[in-house]
């Protein structure tokens, strides 16, 4: 037969695990083998497609027309289904071909051969250019999966499963839950650069669209946390769309070379995986902000949202039009993120620093020194002499370059509420930060704390829940609630909340210590002691050993405390901080004498966790009742 070079739609099957079979069975595996080969015959001839050769327990065909090719896999597969005595995977491609000598040969050989070995058993997954070929037959229905690179193929290709008639209802409707009309979540941007290192550029566009989508009133925007923790997983979007409670996805990929860029970008509807927008941008890097203006409102216009007046304002603000400082800004965000203690914060500090020496009036990089200086100091890891001032300069400069700056407001909040214990000022700066942008989680669970602190329970719940609603997947916002229940003595939720917590993410420590620390206030000692060891070995820390110290005080094992006492003397020996939690395994082992001095040095020291002196004092009467308690109130001026 002479060559013949034309477009054709490329079919391959394959049974599932028939290799293994053939080892195990062979027998079996030869009647499987004819068995599929029944399945497909009659049905590639009646779609009036040709078999072009079997490869030993999979099949190649060619179509004439998509629509044959994916009506025939259709018929296929619930011919297979029906028997149930074997799993097909199909994988269909339209491209140019070459026929010869009963042969079929070319990159869309290839391409089919390479998405039939990534679909899952039972399904049938097809190319970009077999999903735009049908999306127009009503018969026929498709949701997209994922973008894969696939083997000896250049450009990463598109990939779209073809829904059965059983999977129409499940793969379709979100049951159970309201998800809101307009609501997107923004996954990390896919990092295509042969440097690995650039996975902060990648990381930090994807969050600088969340933080402008977020300045959207009538937008729904996923955040932060819960988006990257699908971040690498390749996961169904419709699975990451019940998740995260959204009926819109963004995805997209970077590619940066020196100063060139390639960007891709793709709004995806959760429910069937059509594509209302998708873009290529091929820029330079100065060029960033406006491909990140355009993807913005390039989604707003896609879902029909106008923006008039100060809403777009906030939404197109740039906090630096310098696109080097905005790079290192980027790698400052992408340290700080890593949450990885000390040496995180510290090389976030750097980053932040640089961005500042080339933009001297960046608020948001002063923003990012102060919550680094911040978590220095209130985890231990510097002592408050160093820290304190740094934190204090960094946030008040940030406001006064950019008093309608959100994040300028959140970090004066947190300056007044963990170092100063200035509650009623960090309210009215927490209030000023919602005003200007309601959408940042980690504001509503930081206002619910302060709210929490002043005794008002039932808005401090309010808004501790509504940060979950933002930013479902955050360890801390899940931990915070737990412990606004603790403080509000609503310790049965607190427990609830510690065990979400604790399937959401087995190996933090946090939901072993709500857990724990609920129990210890209801006086369940036996209960709450393997918890908090637990939390313990997640986190060996002063906080946790303190927890635990004072369980097995209070349960009447009181050598095994004095052994924990000991173990966060040495820890206090190297870190700034930890008289409080020591003070009050002290009380828990009856002996205030000691437990007040080691308070008085918390209170010079201005440790942070003194803000919680209120609620942990309701474990022991005689602390509540001692005069010095209320000494130590006038000392630090925290409500009493």
């Amino acid at each position: 037969m002479p060559q013949s070079r034309q477009l054709a739609a490329i079919m391959f099957t394959d049974i599932v695990g028939y290799t293994a079979l053939m080892g195990n069975d062979e027998q079996k595996a030869f009647y499987l083998l004819r068995k599929n080969r029944e399945f497909h015959k009659p049905v590639i001839d009646q779609f009036g497609g040709r078999l072009i050769k079997e490869l030993g327990d999979g099949v190649m065909a060619s179509f004439n027309t998509v629509s044959d090719a994916v009506n025939a896999a259709i018929k296929i597969m619930e011919a297979c289904n029906a028997a149930k005595e074997f799993q097909l995977r199909i994988g269909i491609h339209l491209g140019e071909v070459v026929f010869e000598d009963d042969d079929v040969f070319g990159d869309g050989v290839n391409i089919a051969a390479r998405i039939q070995s990534v679909a899952k058993p039972g399904t049938i997954c097809i190319s970009e250019s077999v999903h735009h070929n049908v999306s127009n037959k009503k018969e026929i229905r498709t949701r997209f999966v994922k973008e894969e690179t696939l083997k000896n193929v250049k450009e990463p290709v598109k990939i779209y499963e073809v829904l059965m008639d059983n999977d129409l209802t499940s793969s379709t409707e979100i049951p159970d839950k309201h998800v809101p009309h307009n609501s997107i979540a923004v996954l990390p941007f896919t990092n295509m650069s042969s440097d690995p290192e650039q996975e902060f550029f990648s990381d930090g566009i994807s969050e600088e669209i969340i933080n402008m989508l977020a300045q959207v009133q009538e937008l729904k925007v996923a955040g932060r946390t819960s988006s990257f923790s699908f971040k690498g997983k390749n996961q169904d979007l419709r699975i990451i769309g019940e998740q995260l409670n959204v009926n819109l996805i963004l995805e997209g990929s970077i590619r940066k070379s020196g100063n060139k860029l390639r960007i891709t970008a793709q709004l995806i509807k959760v429910a069937d995986g059509f594509h209302l927008w998708s873009e290529k941008f091929d820029r330079e890097l100065e060029d960033i902000f406006d491909i990140q203006d355009e993807i913005s409102l390039a989604i707003l216009n896609a879902i029909k949202i106008k923006l008039f007046g100060a809403e777009k304002d906030a939404v197109l603000k740039r906090n630096t039009d310098n696109p080097e400082a905005f790079e290192l800004y980027l790698q400052g965000r992408f340290y700080f993120n890593k949450w990885s203690g000390a040496s995180g914060f510290n090389k976030a500090i750097e980053y932040y620093r640089a961005a500042i020496a080339i933009e001297p009036a960046y608020a948001l990089a002063y923003t990012g020194l102060a919550s680094c200086y911040l978590n220095l100091w209130f985890f231990s890891h510097v002592p408050p002499e160093q820290s304190l001032p740094e934190l204090t300069q960094a946030a008040l400069l940030s406001l006064e370059l950019d008093n309608e700056l959100a994040e300028s407001h959140l970090a004066i909040a947190r300056m007044k509420m963990y170092c100063d214990w200035d509650l009623t000022g960090a309210e009215i700066s927490y209030k000023r930060a919602l005003e200007l942008n309601p959408k940042i989680a980690e504001l509503h669970e930081q206002y619910g704390y302060c709210l929490g602190l002043s005794g008002n329970f039932q808005e401090a719940i309010k808004f501790a829940t509504s940060a979950i609603s933002l930013d479902p997947f955050s360890l801390m916002n899940n931990f915070h609630l737990g412990s606004i229940y603790w403080m509000a003595g609503e310790h049965e939720k607190g427990i609830e909340q510690g065990k979400k917590l604790i399937e959401l993410e087995p190996r933090f420590w946090g939901g072993h210590c709500v857990v724990g620390a609920n129990l210890l206030a209801l006086k369940r000692y036996q209960e709450a002691l393997p918890e908090l060891e637990l939390a313990v070995k997640r986190n060996y820390s002063v906080f946790n050993l303190y927890y635990w110290g004072v369980g097995l005080a209070l349960s009447g094992e009181k050598e095994k405390a004095i052994e924990i006492l000991e173990k966060m003397e040495i820890l206090r020996s190297t870190q700034s901080m930890g008289n409080f939690e020591i003070g009050f395994v002290y009380a828990a082992l009856g002996e205030p004498e000691t437990a007040f001095r080691y308070f008085e040095k918390a209170v010079k020291n201005h440790e942070g966790n003194v803000l919680f002196f209120k609620y942990n004092i309701w474990y022991y009467t005689e602390l509540e009742q001692d005069p010095r308690t209320k000494k130590m109130f006038q000392k630090t001026g925290l409500p009493y």
